[in-house]
């Protein structure tokens, strides 16, 4: 719950973009950067904490409690001081920092909580940041009448629940923290790890497409629809498209106790490939037709995260989980801003085709698990 109220910060933005876009007099295209500054606020704090092994030097719960709050304030100024794209921008990135903080030291508590079930606990926590990613276009459909200052101050409100939340859940039994002097890039020795390694760069080709695909989302229903989109249409879909990965993410958990986390996340990867493949001839078929594509998308393209995760939490000793993690995230993000900033330039052109753009990430990630993965992890 900590996690899903937390990760509501990510894309409130995007929620309240149509309008947001008027008031400041930005151009369509300044969505992408405004993703972006996040993506790279998160980079740069997952770096931090994972190349100096901060991640797993302080208590987890604390150091996630801390973040939410920061983030929910953060949030809520964006209401009063931003006036220009450049405060704008600024604001998006301190927010991406926070999260640094709320979303792989969340991964590496849960882990402590549910040693023996990383591939379902991650896949449960994957689901709520799949929800919270896709709870502010809820909010916004829900208050179709709402200026778009009261939803970021609703999502600031959650925010501050996570904190709550997080500070009242403490560790888990089998949390190990780490001792001893700082060690400056010590956790890239991973990389030499196979199983690691091809989990990591699973995850990167995931993470290509999965955030592009997210910030494209409500263009795609608006296309998907037609002369028949309204604003609360396309925030009641949106919402829909994105947070239907909630069931796809606690699915994979669930299944990867029967099939194991390598097989779940490869199955996961190639079936929204396939959907991403398919989608531009499925939607000149019809709307409903193209909006059920959207959905089957959206439930495959989150399915496999956790599960690249827990294969990484497996693969590292205890004491080193949540650098291990806070280290993958930070390259797979790094990798996200790149194909968020790409399809974002190319969208204008209004061509649904730009989606293929995003199959590059499942193909490569498919051909990495299968040199240095599929034979080593169940």
């Amino acid at each position: 719950m900590a996690q899903l109220l937390g990760c509501t910060l990510w894309f409130s933005i995007n929620a309240v973009a149509d309008v947001l876009i008027v008031d400041l007099g930005l151009a369509p295209s300044d969505l992408g950067a405004l993703t972006a500054a996040v993506q790279i606020g998160f980079i740069s704090g997952t770096l931090i904490l994972g190349f100096t092994g901060l991640a797993d030097h302080f208590p987890a719960s604390r150091m996630m409690a801390i973040a939410a709050l920061l983030g929910a304030c953060l949030n809520a100024a964006f209401v009063v001081v931003v006036d220009s794209l450049e405060s704008a921008v600024l604001l998006r990135f301190l927010i991406g920092l926070c999260l640094a903080g709320i979303y792989p030291l969340g991964m590496k508590l849960i882990v402590s909580w549910s040693h023996d079930l990383p591939g379902f606990a991650l896949g449960l926590l994957v689901g709520m940041l799949t929800l919270g990613t896709a709870l502010p276009h809820g909010l916004a459909a829900f208050g179709s009448g709402w200026d778009w200052r009261w939803v970021l101050g609703a999502v600031s409100v959650l925010a501050l629940g996570a904190a709550a939340l997080v500070a009242a859940i403490g560790e888990g039994p089998y949390g190990i923290p780490k001792t001893g002097p700082l060690r400056m890039g010590a956790i890239l020795q991973a990389f030499r790890l196979p199983a690691y390694r091809g989990a990591a760069l699973g995850y990167f080709g995931h993470m290509w497409e999965l955030y592009a695909f997210w910030m494209l989302v409500p263009w795609l229903v608006a296309t998907a629809l037609g002369p028949d989109a309204t604003p609360r249409a396309i925030s009641a879909l949106s919402f829909l498209v994105i947070g239907v990965g909630t069931l796809g993410a606690i699915w994979a958990g669930w299944m990867s106790r029967q099939w194991g986390s390598a097989r779940l996340a490869w199955a996961s990867l190639c079936a929204s490939g396939t959907v991403c493949l398919l989608y531009p001839w499925v939607q000149s078929i019809g709307t409903s037709v193209a909006l059920s594509a959207l959905v089957i998308w959206g439930f495959f393209v989150v399915a496999d995260s956790a599960q690249f995760s827990a294969l990484s939490a497996k693969a590292c000793a205890p004491e080193d989980v949540g650098s291990a993690l806070a280290v993958q995230n930070s390259l797979g993000f790094a990798i996200s801003v790149g194909s968020i900033l790409w399809v974002s330039a190319l969208v204008e052109d209004g061509s649904v085709e730009v989606v293929w753009w995003l199959l590059i990430g499942p193909l490569f990630g498919l051909i990495a698990m299968r040199r240095d993965l599929w034979r080593l992890a169940p």
